[in-house]
């Protein structure tokens, strides 16, 4: 008799995209809501104080960026929950900060910088902290999500199944019995052992 090993149905996460692949898709989509967002604004701003309209598109934009970050950046098959959401919108305000931070450092080491300089040194910040952004989510939000498949090689969806493994006789079967041994007869023969006289030569020369 063999036993068999029955496995549970294991479903296939969904590949990633490699880090070149999601860096190119993270630039695609932050920018292309970005120039969706300027707009915005400014059709907003007609009916609505523009610092209120650019906050309200702001929160859009994000929220918008992080679903397509889920579905299509970084390939993680769901839509992204609130938890990613929160550290989505966390990055991104640090973002901001570094390049609000680095625009006041120029006015504070430049009392009136030329637009060129204020532009380089505000795009090259914008860089930078798209660059930091990236790292975060791809490492952190959205490295470890749910439903991407383990190691990057699972593929498509499916049931992946083991065969029967043959583990040898069934344990629990009897025994066979041993086979008899037959022991050949012994003969004990006795030895008699003669008394052996040493002359007196032999004894001088022991002494």
């Amino acid at each position: 008799m063999e036993s068999q090993l029955a496995a549970e149905p294991e479903t296939v996460g969904v590949a990633a995209p490699g880090a070149f692949v999601s860096f190119v898709r993270f630039v695609v989509c932050g920018g292309g809501v970005g120039v969706l967002s300027s707009g915005a604004v400014v059709l907003l701003a007609g009916v609505m104080p523009w610092g209120v309209a650019n906050a309200v598109i702001t929160v859009v934009s994000t929220v918008l960026c992080t679903e397509l970050h889920a579905l299509f950046t970084f390939g993680t098959g769901k839509r992204a929950g609130w938890r990613r959401h929160w550290q989505s919108a966390g990055s991104a305000a640090a973002a901001y900060a570094v390049t609000s931070l680095a625009v006041l450092v120029l006015h504070l080491v430049q009392s009136s910088p030329g637009v060129l300089t204020e532009q380089i040194v505000y795009l090259g910040a914008s860089g930078l902290a798209g660059v930091g952004r990236f790292l975060v989510l791809r490492l952190f939000v959205f490295g470890s999500g749910e439903g991407r498949g383990q190691g990057q090689g699972q593929v498509g969806e499916g049931v992946v199944a083991v065969a029967p493994v043959s583990m040898g006789p069934n344990p629990s079967a009897p025994a066979p019995a041993p086979a008899p041994v037959s022991v050949a007869p012994v003969s004990v023969v006795a030895v008699a052992i003669a008394p052996v006289s040493l002359s007196p030569l032999v004894l001088a020369a022991g002494a």
